[in-house]
């Protein structure tokens, strides 16, 4: 499985809202950062996974529209418009890591 197709079936899972899917695209030990904090917001599947199924995967209009890919070695870079989380839609670009077939690390740039 190439890197792109790890990501692709983690965007796939949380378009769906399939929680298990979408957490099983992650390693055991993710960390998830939000940029621009040098300290991980998420730790671990765990706390991913209740992240997820109450902050995001209950809001039924949530999806990602992925606008652009750029891939080197084992990181995806994605300029995405997220739907959901606010009125209007929100571009921010998303970094993943990927070791052994699933995303280690992921960093999240939010619009200024």
């Amino acid at each position: 499985m190439s890197v792109v197709d790890v990501v692709q079936r983690q965007v796939a899972a949380y378009n769906e809202h399939d929680l298990e899917s979408f957490v099983a695209s992650y390693s055991d030990v993710v960390e998830i950062f939000r940029m621009p904090s040098a300290a991980p917001a998420i730790s671990g599947k765990r706390q991913l996974a209740e992240f997820y199924a109450t902050q995001r995967f209950n809001i039924p209009e949530l999806k990602a529209e992925i606008l652009d890919r750029i891939v080197s070695g084992n990181k995806v870079v994605d300029l995405e418009r997220v739907h959901g989380l606010r009125t209007d839609p929100v571009e921010m670009i998303a970094v993943y890591e990927v070791i052994e077939n699933l995303i280690r690390r992921a960093w999240f740039f939010p619009p200024q």
